[in-house]
């Protein structure tokens, strides 16, 4: 991808060169993101107003906005400095009168006189008694009432910018659209009916009524569409650009993975056989796998991933999974720990505690192939950690990871199959936009024996019962983790911090049967804390949410969260996956400061009837949006200006499917669909992200 094509220059010159765009409006508009005329065809109004002429006013619901002919009467100039200015006019019915304030006389006497007729639009209250269109947004010779458009449309502005600046920039933006060849798929542009981009845009700028600015009306549809288009050949062209890279080819033998499932005590769920041939058959081929794996809470992923590593080893070669933390990797390891034994390979640890022999020794075992398994946390990446043949690295991401850590395996295992697992159920159209470039595999099901956990809705001023009800399950042996939100004691936000809640319950039941982790404390305490409650010496775990990623303790059955209507829905949905993982019953309470607002209300209670995580995850996206689901800052997810994530789902699965199969014809993007979607990348700029890609 060379230089930006010609045609576009005017598009992406100074938004100075538009006629009524001075520096000092130029300015006001870059504020808000608005550098080129180009940025102006995609700041579609937002709203629009009927000014549709009507013969009276009588009768007419108000307050509302109303476009009449009238003839002028009366003018009242205001008795004191400041007051009002008062004009009575007729329509063909009724009178009312026409108001302003800070007016001059002179002007509104040469603009309005005695006995003419005028045509006025603006908005109409009743104030006294009187209808009153307060300062008319226009006023015009009747002889010009053609002038005023039947349906306005509405920008949204910035302070400073006026509707008459946003529409006259807007129109000269429009003017500067060259002629461009069609890169939709020939058969979705019929079946969508939708314009082709020109008259796409120009239709979005002078909606005729309120459909028109719908997000399903055919203009906005197809320019939503194109921003999705843009974004999935981005991600297409990364995806084949990985792909281009050499590979490996790891043909698994199945000698070992059947030890595994014969030692299983259950049978896998159909989503983690699936999962596992996805995988098993994506390391045969000759190159690079890049997948997600995405498992709801429960539903297996150490199992599959455990299997994905057996390839490798059958392969004759090595494995690595890696965690964030150095928690999580014990974890992953005492999980893995029994399969290893079952399938009579070598399994070993490394973090950055290793230190002196004892990490030399595991380096020596490792360069020379005798540890077929690392399990690790990012200390993996180390200059003088080497594998003796790396196959395949396998990332347990907490979307700590973006697709930059992604490809920083880099040199270890240049040409190791990728598979990150993620335990956040994120929503098809956030995958789609977010690991576009990915091949997904999902786990929907939950395994055997899982138990389903009672969840309750519980206001703050029910904690005695709550703290009761803790006492009873301790001396019948079980454990409990208690959730609270903030660790500062903070004036402004009523939210108890973990310090506190701590002294109460260990005031009410009893010294050394509570421990406290918050993320002020060092992680040798941190651990130590986790370490006892684990080991079942302590029975109530208070803890700030560095508890969510992962920690299994099967013997814990109760999960209080408290303030649970400030987390969100994924968050709730995910610490309440920390209990449920033994024999017995499991109940997760979720504690609110009433009154609950109604949203408050209805997303506790999405959580009280389901244990679907996608379930969690569409309903916490269209109640919160996209950016509060990922956190924007971090998410690695587009802006879009048109296209709405949230609800235009099933246009970007389109889009992936459109930009891969395109990319599949025409890799170099060379045929004439193939040059016009080049075109697309430029208007939509997304030549930065293709310059990564070719660097990537």
């Amino acid at each position: 991808m060379s230089g930006r094509p010609e045609p576009l220059f005017p598009l992406f010159a100074e938004v100075q060169t538009l006629d009524g765009v001075g520096p000092k409006t130029a300015d006001l508009l870059a504020h808000t993101g608005i550098t080129t005329p180009r940025d102006l065809l995609f700041t579609l109004p937002h709203t629009g107003i009927d000014r549709t002429p009507r013969t009276t006013l009588k009768d007419a619901p108000l307050p509302g906005t109303y476009t009449v002919i009238v003839t002028v009467g009366h003018h009242q100039p205001p008795r004191s400095r400041g007051g009002a200015y008062r004009i009575t006019v007729e329509d063909s019915e009724t009178a009312f009168q026409i108001v302003f304030f800070r007016g001059r006389a002179d002007f509104l006497l040469h603009q309005l006189p005695e006995g003419a007729r005028r045509v006025v639009s603006g908005k109409v209250e009743m104030f006294d008694g009187m209808a009153q269109m307060l300062h008319p947004d226009h006023i015009l010779p009747e002889t010009e009432a053609g002038d005023i458009p039947a349906f306005e449309a509405v920008y949204p502005l910035t302070a400073g910018i006026t509707q008459k600046v946003m529409w006259k920039a807007t129109r000269g933006a429009l003017t500067r659209v060259p002629e461009m060849a069609e890169w939709i798929d020939p058969a979705q542009l019929a079946h969508a009916k939708w314009p082709d981009f020109t008259q796409a845009v120009a239709q979005a700028h002078a909606p005729q009524s309120l459909r028109d600015i719908a997000i399903t009306a055919p203009a906005r549809e197809r320019l939503a569409y194109d921003e999705f288009m843009a974004h999935q050949i981005t991600l297409a062209l990364a995806r084949a650009a990985e792909r281009r890279k050499p590979g490996r080819s790891s043909v698994a033998t199945g000698a070992l993975q059947r030890k595994v499932l014969a030692a299983l005590p259950y049978r896998p769920t159909g989503a983690q056989e699936r999962a596992i041939a996805e995988i098993t058959e994506d390391m045969a081929q000759p190159h690079r796998m890049n997948r997600l794996l995405q498992g709801d809470v429960g539903a297996g992923k150490t199992l599959v991933a455990f299997m994905a590593l057996l390839v490798a080893v059958e392969a004759g070669g090595q494995g690595v999974l890696m965690a964030p933390t150095e928690i999580l990797s014990r974890q992953h390891l005492e999980g893995l720990q029994p399969l290893a034994e079952d399938a009579g390979v070598v399994l070993e640890l490394l973090t950055g505690r290793d230190k002196g022999t004892e990490r030399k020794a595991k380096l020596a075992a490792l360069a020379d192939g005798r540890i077929q398994i690392l399990v690790g946390t990012h200390a993996v990446f180390q200059k003088d950690v080497v594998f003796n043949d790396l196959r395949l690295a396998i990332i347990d991401e907490q979307h700590r990871f973006g697709v930059r850590q992604r490809l920083a395996l880099g040199s270890k295992g240049a040409q190791a199959d990728v598979l990150v697992m993620t335990a956040t159920p994120i929503p098809r159209s956030l995958s789609l936009a977010q690991y576009g470039d990915m091949d997904v595999s999902v786990l929907d099901e939950k395994p055997p024996g899982r138990k389903p956990i009672r969840t309750a809705l519980v206001s703050t001023g029910r904690m005695d019962e709550v703290i009761d009800r803790l006492r009873r399950a301790i001396a019948k042996g079980q454990q409990c983790y208690w959730v609270c939100p903030l660790v500062e004691e903070s004036e402004a936000v009523d939210l108890t911090s973990a310090g506190e809640r701590f002294k109460r319950l260990r005031a009410a039941l009893g010294e050394g049967v509570v421990g406290l982790v918050h993320g002020q404390m060092p992680s040798a305490e941190k651990d130590a804390a986790m370490a006892a409650f684990q080991a079942g010496e302590t029975s109530v775990l208070v803890a700030t949410t560095v508890i969510e990623v992962g920690v299994n303790v099967p013997n814990a059955t109760i999960m209080v969260i408290e303030r649970a209507e400030i987390f969100g829905l994924a968050q709730l949905h995910q610490l309440r996956g920390r209990v449920g993982r033994g024999e017995a019953a499991s109940t997760c309470l979720l504690m609110y400061q009433a009154p609950l607002s109604e949203t408050g209300q209805k997303r506790l209670e999405v959580l009280r009837e389901t244990e679907d995580g996608f379930v969690i995850a569409e309903t916490d996206l269209q109640m919160r949006g996209a950016g509060d689901v990922i956190g924007t800052a971090q998410s690695g997810l587009p802006r879009f200006a048109v296209a709405d994530l949230e609800r235009q789902a099933g246009l970007m699965a389109i889009a992936q499917s459109d930009a891969r199969k395109l990319l599949a014809d025409d890799p170099k993007l060379e045929t004439p669909r193939g040059k016009a979607a080049r075109m697309l990348l430029w208007l939509m700029r997304q030549d930065e992200d293709i310059r990564l890609i070719s660097v990537g």
